[in-house]
């Protein structure tokens, strides 16, 4: 695998930088989790368990070993130290300032060590006015104004269903510890990585920026191309309180549909692009849609070139056959499903360990490591 003999501390909690190691460890590093004593990563805890964990933990988790170490102490500091002068990659996601409290910042570590590839994120970035403000997923969004541009029907910002600044931000982390590791081949030392959600969150917008960008006005959600104002990126109703989404605004699909539905005195609005004239469009296929249910439209639709697609529910998604023909999802031991390393190779494909480690599971690996 990609990452045989890369060696990880990761002393990360809840979601970003967890899933940034579990990718490593997907791909064959070796991840040693420190957690605090007690309750261990709070993610552990978070949601409903099918396991010894709960679900949110082995999605973030899989592959890794667990320490416990209690960095208060004496003891447990030097065994940090000892991971840390034998790793690849330190990982960590505290607030700006906590790591240098405890003697584990990168100027102390990489002095030991000046190989290793040290990784933070955080909320708001290791300076500037925002590195202390407590803050999770939300509010890192809305300050960087995806909200803005997420509105419901209402008009009212919405709560996003995914958790796009912990994901984007760790995937970006990834790629950036994935390239320090490159570059220390020519180099022979590492480099420190400062990942900020709020910035993270920014830098997936650059399909929406361009009215800010441009000195424009702050769009209206509603009428802007990807958020309401297309009649073929828009969500709709179904007869059975269902719902499906048209998602591609080329006019070859606008034809296609709009012709067979006798309407074709419709294209020349959706030919003018997004916006309020469009609203016909949109008014028309609402009327449309709400005349059968979901199933129906699905079946009414094959065979059509337009893009169209189910809202479908999280267990709809598991079951998708597109995904299970790609074998998206995994099947453990105990009859738990796992997603699948999402990147594919065709000489070194990713083997996931699908078991999480128990708290402080592997413990004995500190004395392995004197």
């Amino acid at each position: 695998m990609k990452l045989e003999g890369v060696k990880v501390v990761d002393l990360s909690v809840f979601l970003p930088g967890p899933y940034l190691t579990m990718a490593m460890a997907d791909h064959g590093a070796e991840v040693i989790k420190v957690e605090p004593p007690g309750e261990g990563d709070p993610g552990r805890h978070i949601g409903v368990a099918d396991g010894p964990s709960s679900v949110f933990f082995r999605n973030a988790n899989r592959g890794k070993k667990s320490v416990v170490l209690d960095l208060k102490s004496d003891a447990g500091r030097d065994a940090l130290y000892r991971l840390c002068d034998a790793a690849d990659v330190f990982v960590e996601s505290y607030r700006p300032g906590v790591m240098r409290r405890l003697g584990f910042d990168w100027e102390t570590l990489s002095a030991r060590n000046p190989r290793l590839v040290y990784c933070s994120i955080s909320a708001f970035g290791q300076d500037g006015p925002y590195r202390d403000l407590p803050a999770h997923d939300l509010a890192t969004e809305a300050y960087a104004g995806v909200l803005s541009l997420t509105h419901g029907r209402d008009g009212v910002p919405a709560m996003p269903g995914m958790a796009a600044a912990d994901i984007v931000s760790s995937l970006h982390a990834l790629s950036g510890v994935v390239m320090a590791l490159y570059r220390r081949h020519a180099t022979g030392r590492g480099d420190r990585i400062d990942v900020s959600m709020q910035h993270a969150s920014l830098a997936a917008l650059p399909n929406v920026m361009g009215p800010a960008m441009a000195g424009r006005p702050q769009p209206d959600p509603k009428h802007e191309r990807t958020t309401g104002g297309s009649a073929f990126y828009q969500v709709y109703d179904t007869a059975d309180g269902r719902h499906l989404v048209l998602g591609g605004q080329e006019i070859k699909f606008v034809r296609n549909l709009l012709g067979r539905l006798e309407r074709l005195d419709l294209v020349p609005l959706c030919e003018r692009g997004p916006g309020p004239h469009q609203a016909p469009v949109i008014e028309f296929l609402r009327g449309v849609f709400r005349g059968k249910p979901l199933a129906e439209w699905m079946a009414w639709f094959e065979g059509m070139d337009v893009s169209v697609a189910p809202v479908n529910t999280l267990h709809e998604a598991l079951d998708d056959p597109n995904l299970r023909a790609q074998g998206a999802i995994l099947t453990d031991d105990r009859g738990r499903e796992h997603i699948a390393p999402v990147v594919r190779y065709a000489l070194e494909p990713a083997r996931p360990s699908l078991r999480e480690p128990g708290l402080d599971e592997h413990h004995s690996i500190l004395d392995d490591r004197h």
